[in-house]
């Protein structure tokens, strides 16, 4: 039985046996002694199944025997097929070859190898790499057009790849592959003449005291020999003729010249008869150079210096020159070894050094920068450091000197107060000397500068002083403090230092108000009117200034009769208890006809201590429906003030005086105007006017007809009736009124002008009980339609 490489658990093959008796048959198998099982069959079906991995490679053959009950055995033979599982191996591992560098082109360098297991397709080999290889043989060789060159690389490295032709694994077609780097050492061969790297070449020689070397290096390396030679001998330098290494076999200071060229020649010997092959020759300058050795020094005016001080005002101007300060600085190095930068070290911005570069030796030279920052008061001293750096050698060799500048104080500050207001209070009623307020002012200035002196100044200053150098404010020993008079002080306290120099603060002072002041009525014994239901006022006046010791609080001590009043305790009213609603109750109270009855009223503020004042009130009781009208009302509130009431009605009569006196003016006018008779105005008669009927009401009285008063005015027939009851009242003739009198030289009248006519009339009535206001209203009235109907005529 032959077969291919199969995975695990596949079916390889089925056995098939059968008993004459028809008894049920039973498969197993059995492997040689010694050997592994690769196959396993099912007892009852047959089928035999691969559980390990078949190499044909290790074993191409597999025996085992198939036995079933009774011992009936049979041998099977497994042969196993090829399958592509094997990668190529390369031999000779590893790879190494070296070739000479002129190797030419197409040239075998080297064979490669590989074998693979695998038969057939899959143990064949090829070989692939980016040199040209013979892909059958694997034989190495130099591309085309390609050369090697020991002096660009010295060694190469080479991948090659063997594949196999492929064959089928597990089912599928597969190709395997091995790779092996080759390593390919080129030798250098003579194909070149000497050459000098890194041309020009430059050496410096430095003010040392011992001789120094030079190398000249070359990329020659082949031949067995190469020899340095100078053509231009000098006695100062030498050179060795297998390393180039020139050498100085003077001291510096011996050297005559700062500058020297020396050419050198390399030739190669090569070949066992040394024969001189080829040569190359180049330039060697060697220059010699100033030893960087010496830093930067400072120097004063007596020599060497490391702290400069200068002693100076504040405050000094701007761009000013500090020429206290005499600072020299050098360097004994030549060209750029004697280059150096300046700085100057310390507060920010406030001096500032010239020059900054220097070359060799220079002056220095300070000047202000900031004139602010040098400050007494801040900075009593000021410390810089004065730094020299070199600028273009790899030492940066750099030297440091001190600089102290000590500052003397001016008087350049104002006094400054600590605050731009104070706020003070004291009770009122202090004794005279108590203190008020210390106020505090300071001036930075030392010395006399900074002593300062406090006076006072204002409007509110007169009762107070200030200590001139404590700056406490005292009440004048003579002062008298009252919150009801003035319990507000503002003034202004001024600082001032030895030069005039000062500055203001205002002061607010605040008198507290005391509980000095008990409450006072006006009299000790009140008289009041009440009216049953209206309530009557009493006030106390407390001449403290501030609450709560002017806030009076009212109550009752004593009452006769007892428990018929209440009081308002923050007004001051009192009023009769609810159940007194008329002067029956009121007289069955006292059983008496006089209604007079006494209160005790106390007075109380809030202060503390408190204080209590008592009066007596006597009220007056009265109902409303006696005592009626606006009048009556005002003299009864005006009954304890009689200088208001006297006052008001003094007001009221200048007032109708005054308007009486204007309405006499006006009506003077007019009447004047209106009788004035011109010689060249016309006088037109106007038609007749309808009647008015003018109805008045008396004062005080109802609107009933028997009490109203008619009048009838007819302006052309000079008739005014007037109707009392509804009834018509004839009038007696009218009257022409009394006219002003027109001056002597009176013009003629014209036969065109007529008569003025006028109209007027009385009033009579059947009852004798008008009042004298409506005649007076009446009349008004009257000579208003007088007027108008006699300014009708004119036009």
């Amino acid at each position: 039985m032959c077969l291919a490489l199969r995975s695990l658990g596949t079916e390889v093959y089925t056995l098939n046996g059968t008993d004459p008796e028809a008894d049920s048959v039973t498969y197993g198998l059995t492997f040689d002694q010694g050997s592994k099982e690769y196959f396993r069959v099912n007892p009852k079906s047959g089928q035999v199944t691969l559980i390990e991995a078949l190499d044909r490679e290790v074993s191409h053959i597999y025996k085992d025997s198939t036995r079933m009950l009774q011992l009936v055995v049979e041998k099977v033979q497994v042969l196993v097929s090829d399958a592509n599982d094997e990668k190529p191996e390369f031999l000779n591992l590893p790879l190494i070859v070296s070739i000479p560098e002129d190797t030419e082109a197409r040239s075998s360098i080297f064979k490669v190898e590989a074998v693979d297991k695998d038969l057939g397709a899959g143990g064949s080999v090829t070989y692939f790499l980016q040199f040209t290889i013979d892909g059958h043989s694997g034989i190495l060789r130099i591309k085309p057009g390609e050369s090697l060159d020991y002096e660009t690389s010295k060694t190469h490295f080479v991948t090659v790849v063997a594949k196999d032709g492929g064959g089928r694994y597990n089912g599928k077609l597969q190709v395997m592959t091995s790779s092996a780097t080759i390593t390919i050492n080129v030798l250098d061969a003579q194909d070149s003449p000497p050459i000098f790297m890194g041309t020009p070449y430059f050496g410096y020689v430095y003010e040392v005291s011992v001789p120094v070397s030079y190398n000249v290096f070359l990329n020659n390396t082949e031949g067995e020999g190469k020899i340095h030679k100078m053509i231009n001998l000098d006695g100062s330098f030498s050179i060795n003729s297998s390393t180039g290494c020139i050498t100085l076999t003077s001291y510096p200071v011996q050297l005559r010249n700062e500058l020297y060229e020396l050419k050198v020649k390399v030739l190669l010997n090569m070949g066992p008869d040394d024969q001189l092959f080829d040569y190359a020759i180049t330039m060697v300058t060697i220059r010699l150079v100033d030893l960087n050795n010496h830093p930067p020094t400072f120097y004063g005016e007596n020599g060497l210096q490391n702290l400069f001080e200068l002693t100076m005002n504040e405050h000094p101007p701007e761009g000013e020159i500090l020429r206290g300060l005499k600072i020299t600085v050098n360097d004994s190095d030549q060209g750029a070894n004697a280059k150096f930068r300046l700085r100057l070290i310390g507060p920010g911005r406030v001096l500032r050094v010239v020059p900054q570069t220097v070359l060799n030796e220079a002056q220095v030279t300070i000047i202000v920068e900031n004139s602010t920052a040098m400050d007494y008061e801040k900075y009593s001293f000021l410390a810089f450091k004065l730094l020299a750096v070199e600028i273009d050698t790899p030492e940066h060799f750099s030297a440091t000197a001190d600089i102290v500048i000590h500052l003397l104080d001016t008087n350049d500050n104002t006094p400054h107060f600590s605050s731009e207001f104070y706020m003070a209070r004291i009770p009122e009623n202090s004794p005279g000397g108590s203190t008020v307020v210390s106020v505090t002012a300071k001036d930075p200035d030392s010395g006399l500068w900074g002593e300062l002196k406090y006076s006072i100044y204002g409007s509110g200053a007169n009762l107070f002083i200030i200590h001139p150098t404590s700056g406490i404010i005292y009440t004048q020993q003579w002062a008298s403090l009252d919150a009801e008079l003035n319990s507000k002080y503002n003034f202004y306290v001024k600082a001032e230092d030895t030069e005039g120099k000062y500055s203001m603060a205002e002061v607010f002072v605040t008198v507290l108000d005391i509980n000095d002041h008990p409450p006072e009525f006006n009299e000790n014994l009140l008289e009041k009117i009440m009216i049953i239901g209206a309530p009557v006022k009493i006030e106390a006046v407390d001449g403290d200034a501030e609450e709560p010791n002017n806030v009076i609080e009212y109550s009752i001590m004593k009452a006769d009769p007892a428990n018929v009043f209440d009081i308002n305790s923050s007004t001051g009213e009192i009023k009769l208890k609810p159940f007194i609603k008329s002067m029956e109750i009121v007289q069955n109270i006292t059983r008496k006809k006089d209604c007079k009855w006494s209160v005790v009223v106390q007075a109380q503020d809030q202060g503390s201590p408190s204080f209590i004042t008592t009066a007596v009130v006597k009220i007056d009781l009265t109902e409303a429906n006696q005592l009626t009208g606006p009048m009556t009302n005002f003299l009864l509130q005006s009954r304890d003030n009689p200088l208001k009431a006297l006052g008001i009605v003094t007001a009221v009569i200048s007032v109708m005086v005054v308007v009486t006196v204007m309405i006499s003016t006006v009506m003077y006018m007019r009447n004047t105007k209106s009788n004035r008779v011109l010689p060249a105005r016309r006088v037109i008669r106007r038609k007749r006017r309808e009647q008015h009927n003018l109805t008045f009401k008396p004062f005080g009285h109802s609107e009933s007809p028997d009490k109203l008063l008619t009048v009838d005015v007819e302006s052309n027939t000079s008739k005014c009736n007037i109707n009392r009851n509804g009834s018509s009242l004839k009038s007696p003739p009218p009257k022409a009124p009394v006219l002003l009198q027109l001056p002597v030289t009176k013009p003629k009248l014209s036969e065109h002008q007529q008569a003025v006519p006028t109209v007027s009339g009385s009033l009579t009535s059947r009852t004798g009980n008008i009042s004298s206001a409506l005649v007076t209203e009446l009349k008004k009235k009257l000579e208003q339609k007088i007027i108008e109907a006699n300014q009708g005529y004119y036009y």
